[in-house]
């Protein structure tokens, strides 16, 4: 039996973000249909397990258009909307949206606020020009660089740890 995976969601007027977090997936196959049916299955975990999802999203996308980066801890979709348009929801099924599928308020802008498009958003360096076709499987051949480079601190630079003597001399020093 498959599991699903976390899914996070976001749009604009043009365009709808969907990140899949699976972190260490291997053999991500992802696929899109201009009638907008998303499918994306994968293994992950320490235990390999099989990952499915398939989502009926709420109106058309164009393929053409539209991006994806499969990396180490997640894979990362912007679908170009077919109308641009608000969507009311991500998918078109009735009733409550499965608890896999959550809004990505770090990607979230509100309607009346959506004059940007993508300009402002920070979409961490991610090479997309590798991804053209959508309607292809993907395999885990893609190099990922999406670690950041973490800064060391200055030679000499002095490190100050606080003591318990450096609590209580604060304390009987304060008014």
């Amino acid at each position: 039996m498959s599991r699903h995976p976390e899914v996070k969601w976001a749009q604009r007027k043009d365009k709808v973000f969907i990140t899949v977090l699976l972190p260490d997936s291997k053999d991500a196959k992802v696929n899109l249909e201009s009638d907008g049916v998303f499918t994306f299955s994968a293994k992950g975990g320490a235990e390999n397990h099989a990952y499915e999802l398939k989502l009926e999203l709420f109106d058309k996308v164009i393929i053409e258009e539209s991006k994806m980066n499969v990396g180490v801890r997640n894979i990362f979709c912007i679908f170009e909307k077919a109308e641009k348009v608000w969507w009311k929801k991500l998918s078109r099924s009735e009733g409550k949206t499965p608890h896999y599928i959550k809004v990505d308020w770090d990607k979230w802008v509100d309607e009346d606020e959506d004059v940007n498009g993508v300009g402002d958003l920070d979409l961490g360096g991610m090479d997309f020009s590798k991804f053209g076709g959508m309607g292809d499987e993907m395999g885990d051949d893609f190099e990922d660089s999406d670690d950041e480079e973490v800064a060391k601190p200055a030679e000499g630079a002095e490190k100050h740890e606080v003591t318990e003597n450096d609590e209580a001399a604060d304390a009987t020093t304060s008014p």
